[in-house]
């Protein structure tokens, strides 16, 4: 357990910057490097029972652990050390990421795939957590956009390599899980278990302050993953059949969601209320345009107006949640707020496939997920006010 101390507090910088970056970007290729890979794989255990259901489920399965894990994560990462947690977390990554390698059995690669989310949950918690321990004021709130980006630019980088290394074979991609086993040795030289605050408040930060931003975030994981699952099926719908083209539509909504992010510092002046509102809008105004079955030019402006408003919207629901946690909580703040994003993010395509159901139309369940986060931008701007309280963050709003 850490407890006050009068070390010197060190500086961390881009070194520190750039090792936690890379290790946020973990959980970010577990969930995009196997799509292009999945339909070999379907053949390859075309023999098991359920293997149409169960093969997909190798991409999700890790989503679903870190929404399950991070809290825990967040709890060992306040009572012990996070800087070890972290490394342990990364070599464990690669050994259970790699398993697929030389497994023959398609239920034990999916035991190893949720190995691999319970790792991930506590990656993605120990990165974001030393990111706000290292850094304070204007500094922690950029970095925390930087660390969206990064994380959005990766997911297009991370799929065209499954696609490349997927041509030799559906286990050569298994392959890439070996860079957090080599990111681990400049993290165990370079970073360090920060000291705790001498003069920090002992109080407890009441559990609504983690609660509220945490629901929230569940519904903006849900909506910031409908069009990664479904705007190809969108665009097939819509006639445009040629993969190239779909990538590119893909890698241009990606560009909206990096540009969004990038721009999150500067618009933390708007305050949250104004900022969370007007991303949950202009969100779910993308997804009315993408599933309206219009023209394509509509679907991908939909598609980048999404892309812009969710690449806004994670930064600011992860500094709203964190931004403002004192050492001894930070970590636990920083799991709930992990597990509510993939919560939300697993939780989407089985919500948007429900809807199609419901609606008998894609475009009709897209809709549907547009006007509600249309709504929830109302209900923010009318309810968060004065429950959300000043911000130091937001400009103090």
């Amino acid at each position: 357990m850490s407890h006050p101390t009068s070390a010197p507090v060190r500086a961390a910088g881009p070194v520190q910057l750039a090792l936690l970056l890379v290790g946020s970007c973990m959980p970010v290729l577990g969930a995009v490097l196997l799509a292009p890979v999945l339909p070999r794989m379907e053949k390859e255990f075309a023999s098991v029972s359920g293997a149409e259901i169960l093969v997909p489920v190798v991409l999700t399965l890790p989503a679903l652990f870190i929404a399950l894990g991070a809290p825990f994560a967040g709890a060992i990462a306040d009572r012990f050390d996070r800087r070890r947690l972290l490394l342990g977390s990364m070599v464990a990554y690669s050994l259970f990421g790699t398993a697929p390698l030389y497994l023959d059995s398609l239920h034990a690669i999916l035991a190893s795939r949720a190995l691999v989310g319970v790792c991930e949950a506590a990656i993605m918690t120990c990165c974001t957590t030393l990111i706000a321990d290292y850094w304070s004021g204007r500094r922690r709130v950029r970095y925390l956009g930087v660390q969206t980006l990064v994380t959005t630019l990766s997911a297009t980088v991370f799929f065209a390599l499954g696609g490349a290394l997927g041509a030799g074979g559906w286990r050569t991609v298994f392959w890439l899980y070996l860079v957090a086993a080599l990111v681990a040795v400049p993290m165990a030289r370079f970073l360090w278990q920060p000291a705790t605050p001498v003069h920090e408040p002992a109080e407890k930060v009441p559990a609504r302050r983690v609660a509220v931003p945490a629901l929230v975030t569940v519904v903006g994981g849900l909506v910031f993953y409908t069009l990664i699952v479904q705007l190809s099926y969108v665009l097939d719908d819509a006639g445009v059949s040629d993969s190239a083209a779909i990538g590119g539509v893909t890698a241009l909504m990606s560009l909206a969601t990096a540009i969004g992010a990038g721009l999150f510092a500067k618009a933390t002046r708007l305050g949250l209320r104004r900022l969370l509102a007007g991303e949950f809008a202009l969100a779910g105004l993308g997804l009315l345009l993408v599933g309206a079955a219009g023209p394509v030019p509509v679907v991908v402006l939909g598609a980048v107006i999404t892309g812009f408003g969710t690449g806004l919207l994670l930064p600011t629901l992860l500094t709203w949640a964190v931004d403002g946690l004192p050492f001894a909580q930070r970590g636990r703040g920083t799991g709930v707020w992990t597990s509510a994003l993939f919560l939300g993010e697993f939780l989407s395509p089985l919500v948007v496939g429900g809807l199609a159901a419901a609606t008998t139309d894609l475009g009709g369940a897209l809709g549907v997920v547009g006007f509600g986060s249309i709504g929830l931008a109302i209900l923010v701007a009318v309810l968060l006010g004065r429950s959300a309280g000043r911000h130091a963050a937001f400009g103090g709003v």
